[in-house]
């Protein structure tokens, strides 16, 4: 990194820290600190909503997933839009009648304090973990890029982000995520016509596209119906849906952004416009990856992306077997290069040579055995390394081809992506701690002042906690996937709760409670045996627990009739 990079990424970081203090301190009371006053407009609603799911793992994963497996993640986000109609047309209105601070609080309402508590609980859970992984994320950047202390930069992102939480609450999150939905997409908007313009000149954009199919990247959509495929069109369309759902229905980071809205109808706006644009942001950001591909296609490429590996293996005794493979590896470059420009040539000539496409992915076929053997090498130098290398290949493409200048914008789209998500974690984790747990059981009349510096107080405890989560986190196959999946196991319970509240009246609280009980234990052991897509675990989770309440009611109310007759 350069000069003029270290002053872009200080400037855009601390713009936003101390924009977001200056404008939103002094909350008077709890509405004003957790719904905002109710005073935000459609369009902040919908970016607040976008930028608090677009998190660092977002910019930082999706390129190197789409790099590695093509394009077809996106299925994952399918059933989001029809998500969007139903909480519209559902949740939002029960919660603006209910005037509802929190989710949680209409459990109470229609079941007891105990479903509201679980429900709750489980939220704490995971969002508590993903806070920590939003953290964990770009403190990764840095310490590869600086050889920094991991545990060091997780602190002090971590104290970047709760500063203007603590400060101004969920407005300061509102006013801090429209500066940091420009910066982000700014950002990736001009990498990715750099990465076009940095392709050979004779190469169309239409030409990159054959390429990346050629080589299986362009494989959107998939039809089959093995529930062991992680992501398909059926998983995506139902899967998806219900941990959409319970996403933007059920998990205050999300609920907290639109119930600040002006009414009902701004947040339905807000949401709608999300439903709009969130599938078009996910495919482009995972269309960047495959360009990335393509790019490296023609310029020399890493047999891992991980610096840190490359170091581990240079100090061991197996660092000549790693060179060797690095020498085929440049060796079958020049023949990808070779291919790939002869392939391009005959698509100028509106021929798709299927001879060459067949060679061009038997390459890649190669290419990959050679990374998994340079894997082996590394995990046997250091049986801790972290082998996958998903989560660098964006980086590494930034570090080591972007011009000046722009490096510092690209690490400030990150870390911009890390502060927005991370500051809706906070904020909800607070209010919910505060509101459904302190609030509901705390003895005797408190101010709303009282309140205020209660939810300031529980935003410092869960940051310190998230911070404590990011020290102790670990790469799993890759960030974006492993946040979803700590999701999807919680999120399928929770979901269910709220279904059958919305639309099952018949079912009780005592019904509910243990169902939901039993439902989140067997979705523990389900994702133990690992025998579906952490996808259908969302599906699995509400349909079993809205299927294990009705039976406990039915079986309840048989119960309480037969006594009765007894009796």
């Amino acid at each position: 990194m350069q000069k003029i990079d270290w002053i872009i990424l200080s400037a855009t970081l601390l713009f936003i820290v101390i924009y977001g203090v200056y404008k939103t301190k002094g909350s008077k009371n709890v509405e004003d600190y957790i719904l905002g006053n109710k005073e935000t407009n459609w369009w902040t609603v919908g970016l607040s909503v976008m930028a608090t799911q677009a998190s660092a793992i977002t910019f930082l994963s999706t390129p190197g997933q789409a790099y590695h497996d093509g394009m077809g993640f996106v299925q994952f986000y399918f059933g989001l839009p029809i998500a969007m109609v139903v909480i519209c047309y559902t949740f939002i209105p029960i919660y603006h009648r209910l005037k509802v601070f929190t989710a949680y609080e209409y459990l109470e309402q229609r079941f007891d304090l105990k479903t509201r508590s679980l429900a709750s609980i489980l939220f704490l859970i995971q969002r508590g973990l993903g806070t920590g992984l939003t953290i964990y994320a770009p403190a990764i950047i840095l310490s590869t890029l600086l050889g920094w202390n991991l545990t060091l930069l997780n602190i002090i992102i971590g104290i970047l982000v709760i500063i203007y939480t603590f400060s101004g609450g969920t407005k300061a999150v509102n006013v801090t995520q429209k500066q940091q939905m420009f910066v982000i997409m700014s950002g990736m908007f001009i990498t990715f016509y750099l990465i076009l313009h940095m392709l050979p000149n004779e190469m169309t954009f239409s030409n990159a596209m054959h390429i990346a199919g050629a080589n299986d990247k362009m494989n959107i959509v998939d039809f089959s119906f093995n529930p062991e495929t992680r992501y398909t069109f059926w998983s995506g369309i139902t899967g998806g849906f219900f941990l959409m759902l319970s996403y933007f229905g059920t998990d205050q980071s999300q609920v907290g952004r639109y119930l600040s809205g002006k009414s009902d109808r701004e947040s339905q706006k807000g949401l709608i416009m999300n439903g709009f644009l969130k599938v078009p942001m996910q495919f482009f950001i995972l269309l960047t990856g495959v360009m990335v591909f393509v790019f490296f296609q023609f310029n020399d490429v890493p047999l891992n992306f991980n610096p840190v590996n490359k170091i581990a293996i240079e100090k061991s005794e197996y660092a000549n077997q790693y060179h060797g493979l690095e020498t085929q590896l440049k060796a079958l470059t020049e023949e990808k290069k070779e291919y790939n420009l002869l392939y391009m040539d005959h698509l100028n000539q509106n021929y798709d040579n299927p001879i060459l496409r067949s060679k061009l992915l038997a390459i890649s076929g190669k290419e990959k055995d050679l990374r998994d053997q340079a894997k082996d090498l590394i995990a046997k130098a250091d049986p801790k390394a972290e082998t996958n290398d998903k989560d660098y290949v964006f980086l590494y493409f930034i570090l080591n081809y972007l011009p000046k200048g722009l490096i510092g914008l690209l690490l400030a789209v990150i870390l911009s992506a890390a502060m927005s998500s991370s500051a809706s974690g906070l904020t909800a984790l607070a209010s919910t701690t505060a509101i459904d747990l302190y609030k509901r059981n705390v003895k005797g009349e408190k101010s709303e002042k009282h309140y205020v510096n209660a939810t300031k107080y529980f935003t410092l405890l869960w940051g310190v906690i998230a911070i404590l989560f990011a020290c102790i986190g670990t790469l799993f196959e890759n960030l974006i996937q492993l946040v979803n999946i700590v999701g999807s196991i919680f999120y399928g319970t929770v979901l269910g709760i709220f279904l059958v509240g919305f639309y099952i009246k018949f079912v009780k609280a005592r019904a509910i409670f243990w169902s939901a009980v039993v439902s989140q234990l067997t979705i523990f052991y389900i994702y133990y045996l690992d025998v579906v897509s952490f996808l259908w675990l969302n599906f699995i989770g509400a349909l079993l627990t809205i299927l294990l309440s009705m039976l406990s009611q039915v079986i309840l109310k048989e119960k309480n009739t037969t006594t009765e007759l007894t009796t």
